[in-house]
């Protein structure tokens, strides 16, 4: 937008945000290789694309996206890992430490089993309070 001052010249009107020089704040070009030129049409039934999409948004990325990484055999991101799934992890290894315990305890010839019924009642619960999680989440 120009506006005309009583001097009878022109005055460029910036916008607010606006560089003035606007060459400066351009974005690079990308070369030749790197212009996505061709448009390729899919189509898909609704299970597909839901599938299609779930995939993407597990992984944080859009469609064409995962679609142009899974035909070109680039690695896919990983899943996020949310926080309520790192703590489960975390306690099933500890389950798993605690079994392996008990377990060398039994080869050794440690045989108080009132203790080790004790320890055994415990990870049986864990498990189930892990499971419960699970189930639920996924509900």
């Amino acid at each position: 937008m120009f506006l005309q001052a009583k001097t009878a010249h022109f005055v460029r009107m910036t916008c607010w945000g606006c560089s003035p020089n606007p060459k400066i704040m351009a974005r690079p070009k990308k070369k030749i290789q790197d212009l996505k030129a061709i448009r390729v049409n899919v189509r898909m039934t609704v299970s597909e694309y839901l599938t299609v999409s779930e995939n993407a948004d597990t992984l944080g990325i859009t469609i064409p996206d995962f679609i142009r990484m899974r035909t070109t055999g680039r690695v896919l991101p990983r899943k996020k890992i949310t926080p309520e799934d790192r703590k489960l992890f975390i306690e099933l290894g500890r389950v798993g430490n605690n079994i392996n315990q008990l377990t060398k305890k039994v080869h050794l010839g440690m045989n108080n089993t009132t203790v080790l019924t004790k320890q055994l009642s415990e990870l049986e619960r864990t498990l189930d309070i892990l499971k419960s999680n699970i189930v639920n989440r996924d509900s």
